[in-house]
Parts: structure tokens; C-alpha cells; sequence
């Protein structure tokens, strides 16, 4: 009886443990500034001399407050994501951010974040959100948004943002939990790739002829991420 219940436990551990893993590593210092210039590699990057610090690793003037273009995207939108990568004071804090702007019909195309939940909040205008879950269900859950009103798109779940107004911008906030939370536009990864999936693979997966796969891969397939 005691085997089978340490053995209970150490799976109840895995498995706790396992989840942790799973998302950025928690801090084991007050702070932990990206240090881009150093040689060494890590899950990550390795901190800079707390001795090197400066005020402005934790800032950024990001010009947030301002409208960003969205005429020159396919899409008509434009995500300004602050992450690790502009802002190094973000290093080991497990946490980013973005404004999206949205022109008239513009949409936030499918897409996942494979390592941050994402929680967003319109700003100005009205959003049709939602997400689909993983296999076999794919249930899909969508909502109108408002102005003032939030969503939550779990990690990893393929989601999007579609402004329905035939005249009025929108802008949204969002929230993502992972210093560098990554973004995969699903029709960029199918059909963008490069080198590109064989067109049989793809032609087989998504049930259609060739050609319709060799047309959608000789599109210019571009990222509306800046």
C-alpha cells in the first residue's frame, strides 16, 4: 500500500512539475536584465551585470498612445508587440505586451502563441474574437467585443481578431504571459513556408486540388507583426 502511493505521489509531482515547466521560469532575483551582447546561450538570455543596470532597461518609449499604420497590411492591421527583444528589463518577468490597431474590416488573422496566454481589452471600436481547442473537439467560442470589455485566448489555442465596422477604426490591448510569447499566423505556416510544404502534403490535408494549393503558395503571405 505504501508503494502504490508514493508511486501515486511522484506522478502527481510530474505532472505539477511538468506544468510549470511549461511557461517562462520564475525569476530568482528581483530582475534579471537581458544581456543581448553576451556569448553565452540560454533558455532565454543571461542577465546583465546588476553593477550595468540603468534606468532605461526598464523603459521604452513605445509611442503606445498613438494610432499605427495598418494601409500597408494585407490584413489591415498592425500589432506592435513590446517584448523582450525591444524592451530587456522584460527578462525572466514572464510577461509582454502589444497594441493592435485595426483598420475598417481589419482583422488579427488566425493564429497561436505557443508559449503565452493572451488577455485583451478593446480600447476603441468593436471586435469579433474567438479561439477554437485542440483536436478532436476544435469547439469553437467567439464574442463581440466592445469598447472596455476583455477576453482571455489560452496558450496555444488557435485565435483571431476581426473588426466588423465598415467605417470605424479599432484598437485593442493585450496581455501575453511570456516574455517572448511567439506568434505562428497559421495561413503564413501552411502556406509561406519556406522552403515550401509539398504540394501533395497539403493538397491531401486540406482536401483540395493542387492547384488551388500551388496558387495559395505563390501569394505573399506577410506578417502584419512589427
Amino acid at each position: 500500500m505504501a508503494s502504490s502511493d508514493f508511486l501515486l505521489l511522484t506522478v502527481l509531482f510530474a505532472l505539477i512539475t511538468s506544468g510549470a515547466m511549461a511557461s517562462d521560469p520564475s525569476p530568482l532575483q528581483d530582475f534579471c536584465v537581458a544581456d543581448k551582447d553576451s556569448p553565452v546561450r540560454v533558455n532565454g538570455f543571461p542577465c546583465k551585470d546588476v553593477k550595468d543596470v540603468k534606468v532605461d532597461d526598464f523603459f521604452l518609449a513605445a509611442n503606445l498612445d498613438k494610432p499605427m499604420d495598418t494601409t500597408k497590411s494585407k490584413v489591415k492591421s498592425n500589432v506592435t508587440l513590446i517584448n523582450v527583444m525591444k524592451l530587456a528589463g522584460l527578462n525572466t518577468l514572464g510577461i509582454s505586451m502589444a497594441r493592435i490597431d485595426y483598420a475598417p474590416q481589419g482583422q488579427n488573422p488566425p493564429h497561436t502563441h505557443p508559449r503565452a496566454t493572451e488577455i485583451l481589452t478593446v480600447l476603441e471600436g468593436s471586435l469579433y474574437v474567438g479561439f477554437v481547442t485542440s483536436n478532436p473537439d476544435n469547439k469553437f467560442f467567439s464574442k463581440l467585443l466592445n469598447k472596455g470589455d476583455v477576453f482571455v485566448f489560452p496558450q496555444g489555442l488557435i485565435h483571431f481578431q476581426f473588426n466588423p465596422s465598415h467605417e470605424k477604426p479599432a484598437v485593442a490591448l493585450a496581455a501575453l504571459s511570456s516574455q517572448n510569447p511567439g506568434a505562428i499566423t497559421i495561413a503564413n505556416a501552411v502556406f509561406g513556408s519556406m522552403p515550401p510544404i509539398a504540394d501533395d502534403v497539403l493538397a491531401k490535408a486540406f482536401q483540395v486540388d493542387k492547384k488551388v494549393v500551388d496558387w495559395l503558395q505563390a501569394q505573399y503571405w506577410e506578417n502584419n507583426h512589427n
